[in-house]
């Protein structure tokens, strides 16, 4: 599934197409994808001005002039593709479940093969509430998430910290991959119990969770199975992966011979160095 610097890397390629335009016609294929689509999605959506876009999390979010905010979320497998004006658009795809005309002759298409994703609309006043977005913490590149908030969130926790992290109740948009290089980073095994975390261990993950995530955003996000960037292209941070999918393979850190290990935690692989991370 897409992470942060995934949905921010296809929020800022949709961003100079659609934020600002206007839906000129909007064409839902489907009833649903991963659940049903609002009632009336498409005459809703047809005619409003894009006003702004941002995401939450791992959602994107375009608030609508009209005062009711599209949320979109891309599943396991969802793309966003633009087909730039200019020219004819293709012919549409098996998969391109909603597509977007805007009124300056871009196309945007929503293609979900697997049907993970979703789309709803709802009051922009009232998004903060909306039931996928309600219990988020705070975002990772907000002011709201520093060392003192992390130290009470974790405070007493007997989970592990790779547990800690990747829950969406303490800090928004963290996924595995990028939890995995974070701990890799700050030398923190990912089977440490969140709350026996020092001080100082705990003040070392806020900077590196902004650096991993900004290194990523800016190289195009992890390229991983079905994601791609708005434009079609694929990213390449996973080339800078330093433990994760590196199984067997010997660790990068200087002088370090050992290998990176693979354990399961609540289903989900954690990559490794037991020698550098304690």
């Amino acid at each position: 599934m897409p992470e942060l610097p995934e949905v921010e890397t296809v929020m800022r390629g949709l961003m100079p197409v659609m934020q600002g335009a206007v839906i000129a016609h909007a064409d839902v294929r489907r009833p649903d994808l991963r659940w049903p689509f609002p009632a009336r999605m498409a005459d809703r959506l047809t005619g409003q001005r894009i006003m702004q876009m941002r995401r939450r999390s791992k959602y994107i979010l375009c608030d609508l002039a009209g005062g009711e905010t599209l949320l979109i979320h891309l599943g396991m497998s969802g793309r966003m593709t633009i087909s730039p004006a200019g020219g004819s658009h293709p012919e549409l795809a098996k998969h391109d479940h909603v597509v977007l005309d805007m009124d300056n002759g871009a196309r945007i298409s929503f293609n979900d093969a697997r049907r993970f994703g979703a789309m709803d609309l709802a009051l922009t006043a009232k998004m903060a509430d909306h039931k996928l977005l309600a219990r988020i913490g705070p975002e990772p590149l907000g002011n709201e998430f520093d060392e003192t908030y992390l130290a009470a969130a974790l405070k007493g926790r007997k989970s592990a910290i790779k547990s800690a992290l990747l829950d969406q109740r303490i800090v928004a948009g963290l996924g595995n991959i990028y939890v995995c290089e974070v701990l890799y980073r700050t030398g923190i095994s990912p089977l440490r119990k969140a709350g026996d975390l020092s001080a100082r261990e705990v003040a070392s993950l806020v900077p590196m969770i902004r650096t991993v995530l900004g290194e990523a955003i800016e190289s195009g996000g992890s390229s991983l199975k079905d994601y791609r960037q708005a434009d079609g292209e694929l990213g390449y941070f996973q080339h800078s992966f330093a433990v994760y999918g590196r199984e067997g393979e010997t660790c990068k850190t200087l002088d370090c011979i050992a290998k990176i290990k693979r354990v399961t935690q609540s289903g989900r692989s954690s990559f490794y160095c037991d020698c550098c991370q304690r």
